[in-house]
């Protein structure tokens, strides 16, 4: 059992993570979930580098979950055919991270950073987030 601070410490924590989230539009959500993976890719790559296989695989881990996630949010019937060409695409850099996270391919980590820098700059265009 959890000590009574322990508690209530983390009542506070959820309560004030439940009010910032809920002051982030949806518009600027997306702009950080695309920040989160490219940070964490470029992390993941200097890993590769580096050697530090326990770390890569942790990092890369996560920012395939992030782009997968940001594919399962798409509104495909609303979306059209934007929608759909983004879904193939996030379908593309989570196939090739898979295969660079196995190969330790640095060079294949940097084309999918590439390719959500891309969306990034697209994406600040639509909102000026």
């Amino acid at each position: 059992m959890a000590a009574p601070g322990t508690v209530a410490a983390l009542s506070q924590y959820r309560s004030a993570y439940a009010q910032a989230t809920a002051e982030v539009s949806p518009h600027r959500q997306i702009a950080m979930l695309l920040d989160g993976a490219v940070d964490r890719l470029n992390m993941a790559r200097g890993c590769m580098l580096g050697g530090d296989l326990p770390r890569k695989l942790a990092l890369m881990s996560s920012a395939m979950a992030i782009v997968d996630y940001l594919r399962l949010c798409l509104d495909l019937p609303r979306g059209g055919e934007i929608a759909a060409n983004l879904a193939a695409l996030y379908q593309y850099m989570s196939n090739r991270l898979l295969k660079a996270n196995l190969d330790n391919d640095a060079e294949a980590v940097g084309e999918v950073v590439g390719l959500l820098n891309q969306i990034r700059s697209g994406w600040e265009g639509i909102a000026g987030v």
